[in-house]
């Protein structure tokens, strides 16, 4: 059915319904769907496959009950599942990423698609949640505070949720009711087929757009909240004890407004990033999961929609201090979030402690004009240490006329002010996305940042001067025979042009993606790029670009979940060169794989091994040198959900590279590499991570942590072989650490 169509007779459906509508009782989140609990709440059943997106009806039943209380959005689902179907028992992490029996629901409580929220229970009573932005955009560091149950039966399994109103700022009701947009759906771990109500996916261009519009009766709850902590730290390198604390707070006055505060936040001690060696020019990205900044933070969503490129990149926030004195000491933070009519509004502001300290402010408008949307996005950092400020403007508009076409734009400045001297800089995206039918997609995207726009004091931009263009067109295969291996082919066919903001070329590729999902539950996606020679203006951070060659790259991905005690994940990749394009061939090979003693407790360990032939790295200025570079790497941990309460996560990666010199390089004036005799080393590195958490929930969102970490790199100006450098990675000891966190959480 066409989405307007679709939506014009869930009104007609609505309508009579609201009318019937009588007051909701309580309801119990016990996994148990009490018929007297569930009197008058909204009966679903016409789950049909969005996975593969055939629309058919489901193989197995599913039904789930919608109803508003004043207690919050109550769920709850029933999913048949008969002996003969085998069913998932596998405990996971919250917001872990499985293959397992599993319920989604997804609800825009303004209804306009700008931004969802995703509520996950599993058949175990494991959850996910996460943020949806940008239509089809998730983001799992968010962690809600909503209430969940499951049980199982000979014939199938439920799940219930409650989802209280203070969960996330939305508009105010009109005439007593609120019309939310609505998705849910139900995933069968043994074959990942996934049905769902109404019929839309998180795979097309639109997603959020596409949920059922639902009115219902409307209810307000207010909620203060504190969540202090404690913090003691042993460094067991310098031999050091170390004492903390702070505490965020939640206000929630009334369903439009909410209030979020960090008094000397956690800079996410009980985190551990994973490792990266970058010898690049672009900076490594990393996500966020401190409390604040990820407590509904989508209202900041603003994407140049190139990698993970954002006006606010909250890592910046307690990042390497101005002075290089380590990370910077947050004082405190401030959010305030909410809407008026259909303006919704965002203001952020942190403050650093001590002179090197920056102060980080952002405001954020949007407007909602039906088929489009309007917004604002300001920013400002004081760096006293640099002399500087920069302040980053943005605006972004986001056009649907009809079902099948959107335009999504943005125009972005900056102002730098550093030691007097003025720096202003522009930039602008553009991706039309048009969905013929539902085999069929084109998408065209354009991008201009001229070589003065500078987002990274508060954001993230991985380059400026860039001009990009990409046409796309995509075509969905899902009714493939029963007797295929595989559920459904996605395949993307892609055309890439892309210069510097001087005419330069950096880049002309033509690409193509085949993304299946296969009939025993796991993935399978395969990737050829075929890029012409161009040009590398990033190699000699602005002392010359180099010419580069012709060149390929093909990569093979498949994932099987769990089958007995085993899952398992493999990756080959196959490229050309940095220097000599395909005249050499270099290649990277990962295997993981999972050893389940239960379904609570399970040990991975994934293995990469890479070979770099002629790769280049920068020495100084417009010197490079040509190494054959191979790469060991251990990615292992084990997981175990000690009860409801309780887990113990290990995690241990280590590293070794070598990289052997083969020739140095000059880039010459017409963006030659001349070989030269100037001394270039061989070098080697290596890199470990290690941490053992032990998580106690005291109450939801209350938590006592205990962890032990140690890690530490090392860079050596000499060859010794990938091999003996992994080996020797685990005596390294820069860091040694064992840290005591206790938060709990009080609602008043």
């Amino acid at each position: 059915m066409r989405s307007s169509a679709r939506h014009r007779a869930a009104r007609a459906l609505i309508a009579p319904l609201a009318l019937l509508a009588l007051p909701a009782m309580a309801v119990e989140v016990d996994g148990h769907i009490d018929p007297v609990e569930w009197q008058g709440a909204r009966h679903i059943t016409d789950f049909r496959k969005v996975q593969p997106l055939n629309g058919e009806p489901g193989s197995l039943p599913t039904e789930a009950w919608v109803l508003s209380t004043p207690e919050g959005l109550a769920i709850a689902f029933r999913c048949i599942q008969p002996p003969g179907v085998p069913r998932t028992h596998q405990r996971i992490r919250r917001d872990e990423q499985a293959q397992v029996d599993r319920v989604n629901l997804m609800v825009d409580f303004d209804g306009d698609g700008r931004t969802g929220y995703n509520f996950m229970v599993t058949l175990a009573d494991d959850i996910n949640d996460a943020v949806l932005t940008n239509e089809t955009q998730f983001n799992t560091d968010w962690d809600g505070n909503w209430k969940h149950a499951s049980s199982e039966d000979a014939q199938g399994w439920t799940a219930e949720m409650l989802i209280p109103w203070y969960i996330a700022p939305m508009r105010k009701a009109v005439g007593g009711e609120r019309t939310i947009g609505l998705y849910l759906d139900r995933v069968i771990g043994s074959t990942g087929e996934r049905d769902a109500w109404p019929v839309a996916s998180f795979n097309k261009p639109r997603f959020v757009s596409d949920f059922m519009p639902v009115t219902m009766p409307a209810y307000s709850q207010s909620l203060f909240a504190i969540t202090p902590y404690v913090l003691g730290m042993r460094d067991q390198v310098n031999g050091d004890n170390s004492f903390d604390g702070g505490a965020d707070i939640f206000w929630k006055p009334n369903g439009q407004t909410q209030l979020t505060a960090t008094i000397n936040p956690d800079f996410g001690q009980v985190e551990s990033d994973d490792l990266v060696v970058n010898f690049g020019a672009e900076e490594t990205f990393f996500t966020d999961k401190r409390p604040f900044f990820t407590e509904n933070q989508g209202i900041f969503d603003f994407g140049l929609l190139i990698d993970n490129s954002q006006l606010i990149y909250t890592r910046r926030v307690g990042g390497a201090a101005d002075d290089g004195s380590g990370a910077g000491d947050v004082a405190g933070a401030i959010k305030l979030n909410g809407s008026v009519g259909a303006t919704r509004y965002g203001v952020l502001a942190a403050e650093e402690n001590g002179d090197a300290g920056r102060s980080f402010s952002a405001v954020r408008l949007l407007h909602d004009f039906g088929s489009q949307s309007l917004g604002m996005l300001a920013t400002r950092v004081e760096r006293p240490w640099l002399d500087r400020d920069a302040d980053v403007l943005g605006i972004d508009h986001r056009w649907q006329p009809n079902d099948k076409l959107t335009v999504t734009s943005n125009v972005v400045g900056s102002a730098i002010d550093e030691q007097g001297r003025a720096v202003r800089g522009t930039g602008a995206t553009t991706v039309v996305e048009y969905e013929m039918n539902e085999r069929w997609t084109q998408e065209w995207l354009g991008m201009h940042f001229d070589d003065k726009l500078d987002l990274n004091d508060f954001g993230y931009l991985p380059r400026n001067s860039l001009n990009y263009l990409h046409y796309e067109v995509r075509r969905r295969f899902a009714d493939l025979p029963a007797s295929s291996s595989y559920a459904s082919h996605v395949w993307h066919w892609r055309v890439i042009g892309m210069d510097n903001d001087h005419g330069l070329s950096l880049q002309r590729q033509f690409r193509v993606i085949r993304e299946s999902q296969r009939r025993d539950g796991g993935e399978e996606d395969w990737q050829l790029n075929i890029d012409a020679a161009a040009h590398d203006d990033l190699l000699t951070r602005g002392h010359g670009a180099l010419r580069t060659p012709s060149n390929a790259m093909l990569a093979w991905e498949r994932s099987s979940p769990r089958k007995g005690d085993w899952a398992w994940g493999v990756e080959v990749d196959v490229m050309g060169s940095d220097r000599v394009g395909l005249d050499r061939i270099g290649y990277a090979a990962e295997f993981e794989p999972t050893f389940f003693l239960n379904d609570a407790f399970s040990v991975f360990a994934g293995v990469t091994y890479e070979f770099d032939p002629d790769w280049l790295v920068w020495q100084h200025d417009n010197l490079v040198g040509s190494f054959d570079s191979h790469q060991l790497m251990l990615d292992a941990g084990v997981n175990w959900n000690i009860g409801n309460r309780q887990e113990l996560r290990v995690k241990l990666q280590a590293l070794g590279l070598d990289a052997r010199m083969l020739q140095a390089y000059r880039v010459n004036g017409d963006m030659r590499a001349v070989a030269v005799d100037d001394p270039v080393a061989d070098f080697s590195v290596r890199n470990l991570g290690f941490q053992i958490r032990y998580r106690y929930e005291l109450a939801p969102l209350s938590d006592l942590y205990v962890v032990y970490g140690r890690g530490g790199y090392a860079l050596d100006s000499r060859f010794d072989r990938a091999g003996s450098q992994f080996g020797r990675a685990f005596d390294l000891r820069d860091s040694e650490q064992l840290l005591i966190k206790l938060a709990y959480r009080f609602e008043l």
